[in-house]
Order: C-alpha cells, then structure tokens, then sequence
C-alpha cells in the first residue's frame, strides 16, 4: 500500500491552502501527478528537498513528502490572454524540455 494515498494527499493539500492566497485547490489524480512531478523535476535540476531525512530517497518520493507536510504549495498562473490552453501546455513542456537540455549540455 502507497503511503500516503491519492486521497489523504489531495485532502493534505487542500487543508494546507489558504483561502486569501493564489493556491490551487485540487480535485482530480490528473493534476496531483503533474503537480508532484514537476517538483520531483525541481529537486532533480539542483533544488533543495523541503523536508527532513530527504537523503537517499527518490526525487518523487521527496516531493510527495514535501506537498503531504505542506512545505511545498500550488500556485495558479495568471492567464494569458488570447492563448489556448493546449497552446499554454505545450510552451510550459518545451520551457521545461529546454531548461532541461541546457542542464545536461552543462554537465
């Protein structure tokens, strides 16, 4: 059994926003999963885990740890006007698939 589960983290995550900031409230697995991979992309590229006892755990399961204890929020992007969402989705992959390439050419 995966600890914790989709839901008790969904509900983490919900009981740790607040309603006056820009945090995301989530409602679906789709979005959990973008949300921890993408941390989990952080924490490969070089940024410090927000949590104790990080060393020698996955990048995953760091940043699932990290959004369980509340270390870590979602914050909605502004908007931008005239785009798409596919459109939006697809700059923010090759935004990432860049900044990703250029990492490794630095190696």
């Amino acid at each position: 059994m995966i600890h914790p589960s989709y839901s008790e983290l969904i509900q983490a995550i919900n009981t740790n926003s607040e309603e006056d900031d820009n945090t995301i409230m989530l409602n679906s697995r789709y979005s959990l999963v973008l949300a921890t991979s993408k941390r989990a992309r952080q924490i490969i590229g070089g940024a410090e885990p927000l949590v104790e006892g990080a060393t020698g755990k996955k990048p995953l399961s760091t940043a699932i740890d990290e959004f369980y204890k509340g270390k870590v929020k979602i914050i909605a992007k502004a908007p931008e006007e005239g785009k798409t969402e596919a459109l939006k989705a697809a700059e923010e992959v090759s935004a990432d698939t860049a900044s990703e390439t250029a990492a490794k050419e630095e190696k």
